[in-house]
């Protein structure tokens, strides 16, 4: 196979250094990028690419020694770029090149003894170098090669991928390692970021700032609000957390950026969880460092409905603001935990990311701007592709009532007024005991189900909860669950891979080197029998009830409306299953314990008052569907009441930024 992708390459030079005049070349003649079918291909040869490694000037001055700091860049291009070849940059801005490594093998950077790059992790370089594009791998600043202390989602953050784009376009400068000025003559000046978990976040932020040269940028399982990823409402997922993962990706010894530490640690406020002026540098839709109104960039992003480390309303805000500006934008949305499509749909990414880089960086109509904007998995097989997301069609209210023995339903009409329920909270209550055992009485929580479905129904969006109640204590978080009960064979999004396993067989995109292999493990769907799958979930800190940057007390014995987005979601709950919507206060699988209320509250529900908002849209064809502008019933089964599964075990996911 690599004889022939040589064959093509000396075949597509040789073409594009004819001359007209008598079919001999010309010596001034420069290589072309050659293009079959609306794609690049692969011409240039990958073994004799140009390596390079540059340090480029940031504005920025991290670790306070007086000099601005140097970013670190990796690059490989076609040797053709020597004979005036120009072309356009892949770019993989990471923390992790010299500590966890990159992609599902942990990949890290090889250099040899003169301290030139001979190994890039992942495929982008084997697959898109042959094709026309130079890739730089660029060490954020604080890390591996790079100057400075990471400032988790701040200006240091921000600082180096804007710094190479503005280098490759001639606004800032570069160094080779003798020290002597490098520029980037060979580049086209346009630029498409990406990378997965924080190295898809470094996109998002570099792509706020509005630099020119930046075309697209693919961010996959990524960061749109760094309070979005430690907090929700006010309601902590852990604590100290930005000055951990600073020093977890630093190598340097710890005193070069322990002041920097500090002042993470002072700038988060986990003492209320409110959102403050350190969390607004690091909102990229509305920050002060990066804003979505500044985007230029297309987005094509990807990002797992079952990651419970990034989660998914850091897409949906994010995928919505896009929205309301228009930027040109795709979608990959899957059932799949923190995982790189690479790992779980192969082919088809490698295909349509070549498809989309082609687009935007080398301006050829791949026709990928043409297909449905959206793919979205359905179930562990099933894939559709649709005009947008989310699919809703509508909105549908449903009330929370009072229903046999300890259990709630759920209907289309509210219960007569002055209809209660309380529940008391657990600090130590886990998803596991709010969802087992859904009609049996518990004091922690409360459960609201409906009959079995008569016809499949899809939600597509963010159910919304809409609460009246009353605390007897200053404050309280709150938790809502919607949970679907129902046997079937899921994707398990709960184990170590995020639902996929890794296989010993591998599969190659791209040309190889001694030192830098294009061939990788593939992998497998891992599904599981389960009775029941938590659909969506919300939490929220009702001291901040009216907003997210100030704390108010609850006047004990006083009502209060209350409303909270859950995390979106896109699932079809099956014909024969029930929906269930389960309220608790503490939920100690994913959030922390208020440390201002030691005292368990108790929580009163006016019913009369208290709703979800569900967005439901049709569920994909063939399956025994409801319209999207109801939800049907079938009568109870005959030969008992209805249980639900008892002693639920959901095993944790790993929440590492990796």
């Amino acid at each position: 196979m690599r004889r022939s992708s040589r064959l093509l390459g000396a075949i597509g030079i040789s073409l594009a250094l004819t001359a007209t005049t008598g079919g001999v070349a010309a010596a001034h003649a420069v290589p072309r990028i050659s293009v079959i079918d609306g794609r690049t291909q692969p011409v240039f040869s990958y073994a004799g690419a140009v390596r390079e490694h540059i340090r480029v000037e940031t504005p920025v001055d991290s670790d306070g020694d007086g000099r601005n700091d140097l970013a670190a860049v990796d690059l490989v291009r076609p040797r053709e770029t020597e004979q005036g070849l120009k072309v356009p940059v892949i770019m993989d801005e990471s923390p992790y090149y010299d500590t966890v490594g990159r992609g599902n093998e942990a990949e890290h950077k090889g250099y040899d003894a003169s301290g030139l790059p001979v190994k890039f992790p992942l495929f982008y370089d084997n697959y898109f170098v042959p094709r026309g594009y130079a890739v730089l791998l660029v060490d954020m600043l604080g890390t591996t090669r790079s100057d400075g202390c990471p400032d988790v989602g701040a200006a240091a953050d921000i600082a180096a991928g804007k710094a190479v784009i503005d280098w490759l376009n001639g606004r800032a400068k570069g160094y080779n390692p003798d020290g002597s000025p490098a520029t980037a003559s060979w580049a086209t000046g346009k630029v498409g970021m990406v990378g997965k978990s924080y190295d898809g976040t470094l996109p998002i932020a570099v792509a706020g700032t509005g630099v020119q040269g930046l075309a697209t940028i693919v961010p996959i399982s990524a960061i749109s609000s760094w309070y979005r990823y430690t907090r929700m409402n006010g309601v902590l997922y852990t604590e100290d957390y930005m000055p951990w993962l600073a020093e977890t990706i630093d190598s340097d010894p710890p005193a070069k950026c322990a002041a920097m530490r500090q002042r993470l640690h002072e700038g988060q406020e986990d003492a209320t969880g409110n959102y403050n002026a350190f969390w607004a540098e690091r909102d990229y839709l509305k920050g002060g460092l990066a804003d979505v109104s500044k985007v230029r960039a297309s987005v094509f992003a990807v990002h797992g409905l079952g990651d419970t480390n990034v989660k998914t309303d850091n897409f949906s805000t994010y995928w919505e603001a896009l929205a309301r500006r228009g930027v040109p934008r795709k979608l990959w949305l899957s059932q799949y935990g923190h995982v790189d499509p690479f790992d779980y749909r192969r082919e088809e990414w490698v295909d349509t990311l070549h498809a989309w880089f082609d687009q935007w960086l080398h301006g050829i109509d791949t026709g990928v701007l043409r297909q449905p904007r959206a793919d979205v998995q359905v179930a562990p097989a099933q894939w559709v592709r649709q005009a947008d997301w989310p699919a809703r069609s509508l909105d549908l209210p449903l009330w929370l009532r009072p229903g046999q023995d300890a259990q709630g339903s759920l209907g289309p009409l509210p219960p007569r007024g002055g209809t209660t329920a309380s529940f008391t909270d657990d600090p130590w209550q886990t998803e596991d005991q709010m969802v087992s055992d859904p009609t049996a009485a518990s004091p922690n929580r409360l459960v609201f189900l409906t009959p079995p479905l008569k016809r499949a129904v899809r939600i597509s969006g963010t159910p919304q909860m809409d609460i009246r109640a009353k605390v007897d204590r200053p404050g309280v978080n709150l938790t809502a669950l919607v949970v679907d009960y129902g046997e079937d064979e899921r994707l398990d999004f709960y184990n170590s891979g995020g639902g996929i396993r890794t296989l010993a067989d591998e599969s190659c995109h791209g040309e190889s080197t001694a030192d830098d292999d294009a061939c990788y493990r593939r992998t497998e769907t891992v599904t599981t029998r389960l009775p029941l799958e938590i659909v969506a979930r919300g939490w929220l800190d009702a001291r901040n009830r009216r907003s997210l940057t100030t704390s108010q007390d609850l006047t004990p014995g006083k009502e209060y409306r209350l409303t909270w987005d859950t995390l979106p979601a896109d699932s079809v709950v099956k014909a024969g299953h029930r929906l269930a919507v389960v309220l608790a206060a503490s939920d100690a699988s994913e959030t922390m314990t208020d440390p201002a209320d030691p005292a368990p509250a108790t929580v009163t529900v006016d019913l009369s008052g208290s709703r979800i908002r569900l967005p439901l849209a049709a569920p994909p064809a063939g399956q025994d569907s409801a319209p999207a502008t109801t939800m049907d019933f079938a009568p109870a089964p005959a030969e008992g009441q209805w249980r639900g599964p008892k002693d639920v075990v959901l095993p944790r996911p790993s929440r590492d930024l990796f």
